[in-house]
This record gives structure tokens, sequence and C-alpha cells, in this order.
């Protein structure tokens, strides 16, 4: 224990240097931290402004903060006297084995540079990727997040949703409606045809141009089968399709024009003995 005291003792001046080295590393480490969160501030609310992707801001702004702690790591080490060029150049050979260790998280890395590139998602956007569908929250380094519709956040790999089609369901401005109506063989085509043009007609949310489209597609055993294709803005397109369908059924109700339906026939014997 004297031992240690004498050691202390004798060695005063270079305890106080290196503890002032270390104080200054933990005040850089701070600032750091707090000019790259009033940085990233300034960086979303100006493109927020400037009206860019939700998507892209989310993903520009964890690059700058990576960027921020990187360089604010290196001085830091360099300020308690850590050789930062040898420690770059062990990182380097780390950095080799870490990346064959770790191929999938830079594929992901690498995946959202390419949608951040040619963004075929934004955020706010319904888009069918990597197996899921739902409305895009946020693409971040390694993963892109989607909210379904009954309020699941789902995150998917950015490598997945690269490599697989992608489905934007809100990228144009208006939507096909694509519903398929069977009716007997005993109803009259033309008169069903019109009654299903008259019910599109009705809603104001269906669209004029393109004109939409009632017509015959297949014989099938038990029914005739009418495509019935109008066009809605694709805000208003499954709120359209709902209400088509109850009113359709309604309507050939009313007229008297039957929609088939499975039927089985069961057949008793009674054995005789």
């Amino acid at each position: 224990m004297q031992a240690i005291i004498d050691w202390i003792n004798n060695n005063q001046g270079m305890l106080i240097e290196y503890s002032i080295k270390v104080i200054i590393a933990i005040v850089i480490m701070v600032a750091a931290s707090i000019v790259s969160r009033v940085l990233t501030g300034v960086m979303r609310k100006g493109m927020t402004k400037k009206e860019v992707d939700g998507a892209v801001i989310g993903f520009l702004t964890a690059i700058v903060k990576s960027l921020i702690f990187i360089a604010a790591l290196m001085v830091a080490l360099n300020q308690v006297g850590v050789e930062t060029t040898s420690f770059i150049a062990i990182l380097g050979a780390a950095g080799l084995a870490i990346g064959l260790a770790l191929q999938g998280s830079l594929s992901n890395i690498a995946s959202g540079v390419l949608l951040i590139m040619f963004r075929p998602l934004r955020a706010g956007e319904y888009v069918e990727c990597g197996g899921t569908a739902g409305t895009v929250e946020e693409i971040n380094i390694f993963q892109t997040i989607l909210k379904t519709p009954d309020r699941k956040v789902v995150y998917v790999p950015n490598s997945q949703v690269i490599g697989s089609a992608i489905v934007n369901y809100n990228r144009e401005n208006i939507r096909r409606i694509d519903l398929v109506i069977g009716v007997s063989y005993s109803a009259n085509l033309q008169h069903t045809k019109k009654v299903l043009m008259e019910e599109l007609e009705k809603d104001e949310r269906i669209l004029e141009d393109p004109a939409p489209v009632v017509t015959v597609t297949a014989l099938n055993s038990s029914s005739v089968d009418f495509n019935v294709r109008p066009w809605t803005k694709t805000e208003d397109h499954w709120p359209t399709r709902w209400d088509l369908l109850e009113r359709i059924k309604d309507r050939l109700d009313e007229e008297g024009i039957g929609i088939p339906f499975p039927q089985m026939d069961v057949h008793m014997h009674k054995n005789q003995e």
C-alpha cells in the first residue's frame, strides 16, 4: 500500500496531465454528441422545409451522426495518447475481417444507398417488398421500416427490399379497381351489363377518363363472369371498391339477377336387408 502511495506522490505531475487529457477527451465526445444532435436537427428542418422525402432525411441524418462519432472518437483517442495512425491501420485490418463476417450488414448498407439514389419507394407510400406490404415509415442504414394496415411495424433488411420485386401502390395518381362479378346463365347479359354500368356512373369517385369498362370475361361451369373495371384516385381506391361490391350485390338482387354459388347434392341410400 505504501508503495502505491509513494508511486502516486512521485508521479503526481504525470497523473494530473493524463487526467486533464482524459477530461478533454470526454468533453470532445460530449461536444460531438451535442454538435451531432444540433446539426442533424438543422438538416432535418431544412430538408423538411424543402419537402425532401422523409426516408431520405432519416438515411442522411443517420450517416452524418455516424461520421461525426467516428471523427470525434479519433480525436479523443489521439488526445489521450493513442497513436491514431497505427490505430487506423489496425482498424483497416480488423475492418477487412469484420467485413467478411458481416457481409449481410454491408449488403444492407449498399442496398440502402441504392434505395436512396433511385427512390423506388418513399416515406408515406404503400408498397409491397421483401414479402411484406405496408406504408413506408423510414429507410435507415440497415433496414426499411414498414407499418402494415393492422399497425404492425415490420423491419425489412434493405438487401431483401432491393433484391425483390417492389410493388408501389401510391406512385401513380390513379388506380384501377378490378372486380369479377358472376351471374347465372339465365340472366340477360345486356341488361346485366347496363345495371353494372349504372352503378358505376352513380359514384362520383369513379373517373370518366379513363372510362370504366364492363365486359363479359368468362363462361364458367356455373356462371357468366363480368369484368368490372372503373378508375379512381389512388386514395379512393379501397373505399370505392368496398362500396361498389355492396351496392352491386343489392342492385342485382333488386333486378332479380341471380349470383351463382357452389351447391352440393347429398343422396342418401337406405340399405335393405
